[in-house]
C-alpha cells in the first residue's frame, strides 16, 4: 500500500463588471475575506476615481461583514439567495472556468495563477463581447 496525501491550494479571483460599456476589474487574491474584499473594494474605486459604483454582490459573508469599508460614492446590493443567475458577474466567471482552465491540470499554484491573469486580461481585452456576456434588462433599463 502507497500512502498519499491530497493538498488542496486555492486563489479567488474578485471581479467587478460595468454591463454598460464592458469594462470588468479584477484581482486575484489569495483568500477570500473581509481584508480581501476591502482591498478590492478600494481598488475599484481607485481605477474608477469619478463613478458613482454599485456592486451587486450575492450573500457571501465577506460581502457584508461588519469590518467592511466601503469607499465614498460607492454602494452594495445583496441579491436574493439562490439567485445567482441574476448576478451578471456569474457569467464571467463561467467563461473563464472554462477558457482558461477547462480541462486542465496545473503543476504549481503559480502556474493557476498566471492562467487566471491570461484568461482575465482577454476576458477584459473585449469589452464588446463582456456586454454581451454580462447585460440584463433589469440593470440596463434605467440606462
Amino acid at each position: 500500500m502507497v500512502g498519499a496525501q491530497l493538498v488542496r491550494e486555492f486563489l479567488y479571483v474578485f471581479g467587478a463588471i460595468s454591463p454598460i460599456d464592458g469594462c470588468h476589474d479584477s484581482l486575484i487574491l489569495p483568500t477570500a475575506n473581509t481584508p480581501c474584499m476591502n482591498r478590492f473594494l478600494a481598488e475599484l474605486r481607485a481605477r474608477h476615481p469619478g463613478d458613482y459604483i454599485l456592486v451587486v454582490l450575492d450573500g457571501a459573508g465577506w460581502h457584508k461583514a461588519k469590518g467592511l469599508v466601503l469607499p465614498e460614492a460607492m454602494e452594495l446590493l445583496t441579491l436574493p439567495p439562490y439567485c445567482p443567475d441574476l448576478n451578471p458577474e456569474e457569467q464571467v466567471w463561467e467563461e473563464l472556468r472554462e477558457k482558461a482552465f477547462g480541462n486542465r491540470v496545473f503543476n504549481s499554484l503559480e502556474a493557476v495563477a498566471e492562467a487566471g491573469v491570461v484568461g482575465l486580461q482577454k476576458i477584459e481585452s473585449d469589452p464588446t463581447a463582456l456586454k454581451r456576456l454580462a447585460g440584463r434588462d433589469w440593470i440596463l433599463e434605467p440606462f
